[in-house]
């Protein structure tokens, strides 16, 4: 992650700034650019997104999206992944969909990136947590590791053939070793 050596911003003044490629997040007053996605954050993250949106969106259980800005708790934040349960997804009158979320995702993930700072990023998933996020995810893609985060709860660390857990009303059953299977095309 590139750090903008600047003066310290608020968060309204952050997000008068325009969008940056890729994303900027904003942390304790700083702008903060998450790496620019490889190929297999990129390839993880699309069967992730397209497999919990097989899973739910039908159902209108909750839907992923992936790189969404999220506003919450004197962040702004852009999970890989940001699932929101079916009724904070906030509709305009004409049933599109509201550009601006302000509210911490209901499942968040990330995807460690090899210059991704393992610490800042679970401090995003814990961020998450302490603003009503009820499940958090941090895949480590070289160590084919998953550490899931709960409220009021101990991460728990998944490998190979343990079966993750997920928000309950989402009907999907995967392992660590299918995750990451997903990296052999």
């Amino acid at each position: 992650m590139v750090q903008t050596p600047s003066k310290k911003l608020t968060l309204e003044e952050f997000l008068e700034l325009p969008e940056t490629k890729p994303g900027s997040e904003y942390i304790d007053g700083r702008t903060i650019q998450k790496p620019m996605p490889k190929t297999r954050h990129s390839r993880l993250q699309s069967k992730l997104v397209t497999t919990v949106n097989e899973a739910t969106e039908g159902a209108r259980i909750a839907y992923a999206f992936p790189e969404l800005r999220c506003t919450f708790g004197g962040r702004s934040l852009i999970p890989d992944i940001a699932i929101l349960r079916w009724e904070h997804i906030k509709f305009d009158e004409n049933d599109e969909l509201v550009d601006d979320v302000l509210l911490a995702p209901n499942w968040t993930i990330e995807i460690l990136s090899p210059e991704q700072s393992s610490n800042r990023v679970t401090g995003n998933i814990l961020h998450c947590l302490k603003y009503g996020c009820q499940l958090g995810w941090l895949l480590d893609p070289d160590d084919r590791s998953v550490i899931v985060f709960q409220p009021n709860q101990q991460p728990q660390l998944f490998y190979n053939e343990d079966y993750l857990i997920m928000l309950p009303e989402i009907e999907l059953n995967l392992s660590a070793k299918q995750i990451f299977d997903w990296l052999k095309m």
